[in-house]
């Protein structure tokens, strides 16, 4: 599978998922919060596999999961759910892509 291809799965997927986790909580706005979570963590999951550096894919992953979460940490101060799930999933998604992508 190609990177673009895998990068675009792997970011309506994790998106999806985190939609999924919170759709049982209470947000003032919760429209804009579930759209706000899903393009964040479609970022996440397009750009892993697609950036290239010295580095295994699970800690290219961790990395850009944890970049790209931060500031959704800071702007709502819920650091520990936004920065774990980003970075973990991040660094999954990672890993995946080294054995799926060509």
């Amino acid at each position: 599978m190609s990177a673009l291809a895998f990068g675009l799965v792997a970011g309506v997927v994790f998106g999806a998922l985190s939609v999924g986790l919170m759709l049982p909580l209470s947000f003032p706005d919760k429209t804009t919060a579930l759209l706000g979570a899903f393009a964040d963590r479609f970022a996440i999951g397009f750009l892993v596999p697609l950036v290239s550096m010295p580095a295994p894919g699970w800690v290219r992953g961790l990395l850009v999961g944890l970049l790209i979460s931060l500031p959704s940490a800071i702007l709502t101060k819920a650091y520990a759910p936004i920065l774990i799930l980003g970075t973990l999933g991040g660094g999954v998604i990672g890993w995946l892509a080294v054995k799926f992508v060509a």
